[in-house]
């Protein structure tokens, strides 16, 4: 059976992280995407372009100089029979090329063009080199994370994937939805400063609305409420506490061995910090798979801190087949799920270049 996206076809220039992140989603659930390397290709990276690369999974590869005109040409007619564009490169690198949204969109006029980048095509830092980090920093939200006496990095999760790849992904499939209905392309601009922002939409609305204070590990989702975090346990493991709700947090307390009527209000923050020691003196007192047996079958939102390889094998993520292999490589599983058109079984990504002339003809046979 075809994934939902099955009959798109997208050409992207390869880049790192979020671009080709926004990539592979679109061909785990059935688009044919076809990746545009350099003829000669040197990464930082050491797994990029090998087995090992999950970003580059279910997708054929070519190889184009598109610095020669003849590389240029065969890139702009791969572009003139796809439906979408994805690229990760500065501003004006795709101009200089001769690859920009005016040549896309003049050879093909319902081309979706997606351009993926860290500070937007405009504004004063656009032409600036950054990471993950420096983007999220601009947006406040890195200032938010971590204890209170300094921000932690929270992998690179929130600007490259999802501020940056999943919002581009997004866009994407906003865009193609537009084109199919009108038959004009666009340009979709996703920075991954304005991704960052956009995913702390609700952080916003509790400062508007007086329920979120200035500072770290202060607030209810911040690490500062007592009901809410993580906790160490007897043998150096942890466990994961979000018991916000009155009922869930009673469970909690109770299972702990503690009296909830002592913990009450619960949201008074002046006693937050005597009542989280209070919570952490208690866990030291067992394991952590004590603690998650004495708490097996409690609604008390309390669950273990995985490691990567607890997580692959987990009996909830393995009966939803939640990480596959594909390669030998374990995986993260397409997501989400459809239940017309489950997403294609993903594949190894084609290290093998592919011949573009073939996939030209292909595509202009359909």
């Amino acid at each position: 059976m075809t994934g939902a996206l099955d009959g798109l076809r997208i050409v992207e220039f390869v880049g790192l992280g979020p671009a080709p992140f926004a990539a592979m989603m679109l061909a785990d659930h059935g688009a044919e995407v076809l990746r545009i390397h350099p003829p000669a290709r040197r990464s930082d990276i050491a797994t990029m372009d090998s087995p090992a690369d999950v970003l580059a999974r279910s997708r054929a590869c070519v190889s184009l100089d598109l610095k020669s005109g003849a590389g240029r040409a065969m890139a702009l007619d791969l572009i003139a029979e796809a439906d979408g564009l994805i690229e990760g490169f500065r501003p004006g690198v795709m101009e200089r090329l001769g690859l920009g949204p005016a040549e896309g969109l003049s050879r093909n006029p319902r081309l979706v063009y997606g351009r993926m980048t860290g500070w937007g095509q405009d504004g004063p830092l656009a032409a600036r080199a950054g990471h993950d980090i420096n983007y999220i920093a601009l947006t406040g939200v890195l200032d938010a994370i971590g204890p209170a006496d300094r921000p932690a990095v929270p992998l690179n999760l929130v600007g490259d994937f999802g501020g940056g790849g999943m919002l581009m992904a997004f866009g994407m499939l906003a865009g193609l939805i537009s084109a199919a209905r009108t038959g004009q392309g666009q340009v979709v601009d996703a920075a991954m400063t304005d991704g960052a922002a956009l995913l702390s939409a609700m952080i916003h609305g509790f400062r508007a609305g007086g329920a979120w204070g200035p500072g770290r590990a202060a607030n209810m989702l911040d690490g500062g409420a007592f009901y809410y975090g993580v906790y160490a346990c007897a043998d150096g493991r942890f466990v994961a506490v979000g018991a916000i709700e009155p009922q869930f947090l009673v469970a909690l307390l109770t299972g702990l061995g503690l009296d909830p009527a002592a913990f009450q209000p619960q949201d008074d923050r002046t006693r937050w910090p005597a009542w989280r020691a209070c919570l952490a003196a208690a866990f030291q007192t067992r394991t952590r798979a004590e603690w998650l047996a004495r708490f097996e079958g409690v609604d008390a939102c309390l669950g273990p801190v995985l490691d990567w390889d607890e997580a692959q094998a987990h009996p909830h993520n393995a009966a939803r087949a939640t990480f596959v292999e594909a390669g030998g490589v374990p995986q993260p599983a397409p997501a989400p799920r459809f239940s017309a058109t489950p997403a294609p079984r993903p594949s190894p990504p084609e290290t093998d270049r592919r011949d573009p002339a073939v996939i030209l003809a292909r595509w202009r046979g359909r």
